[in-house]
């Protein structure tokens, strides 16, 4: 059985566990099926197609979905948003101004159509996740890795530009 037909044939069940799953695991059905999907091609990669393919993406999307569940559970959310704990004195508003001109000027840098999805995920209008794939063209579900990608890049190229001191205390 090539690839492609165990995708095919896989595709209505697994969309049909994605829905059954999704309200409890808390999470979007695109986000869902999209993470079984990379497990199917990671498998696909190493072991081949399953020998019950049926039973195995009945089993993933469980898996998948209770995992979910879990992070969830393990997240924490602030009292307040982060922005409205800063003292709001002249010098802090200063600092955290310049901060957000660095950040936006860096994401400007990022390759790609990084800067739209980074900048959507900054708006002060705090679009949701379907606003933003509807805004960008894209789909819901490749949204989340996407993003992941981009803040990846925006990382390795803020640390780049924070010079770490020489040893023994000299700075550049």
């Amino acid at each position: 059985m090539t690839y492609d037909l165990v995708i095919d044939a896989l595709r209505p069940l697994v969309a049909a566990e994605v829905s059954a799953e999704t309200h409890a695991a808390g999470t979007e059905p695109g986000d869902l099926e999209q993470a079984v999907w990379l497990r199917l091609l990671e498998r696909l990669g190493t072991d081949g197609p399953p020998a019950d393919p049926a039973a195995w993406a009945t089993a993933t999307v469980r898996s998948e979905a209770r995992r979910t569940r879990h992070a969830t559970h393990r997240e924490i959310p602030y009292d307040s948003e982060p922005a409205d704990a800063l003292a709001h004195d002249p010098e802090e508003r200063a600092l955290t101004g310049e901060r957000d001109r660095a950040l936006r000027a860096a994401v400007r840098r990022l390759p790609g159509r990084c800067p739209r999805i980074v900048g959507a995920f900054l708006s002060p209008q705090d679009p949701t996740y379907r606003e933003i794939a509807d805004e960008l063209g894209m789909s819901q579900g490749s949204l989340g890795p996407e993003r992941s990608r981009c803040l990846g890049c925006l990382r390795r190229m803020l640390t780049a530009k924070v010079a770490a001191p020489e040893p023994w205390g000299k700075e550049r």
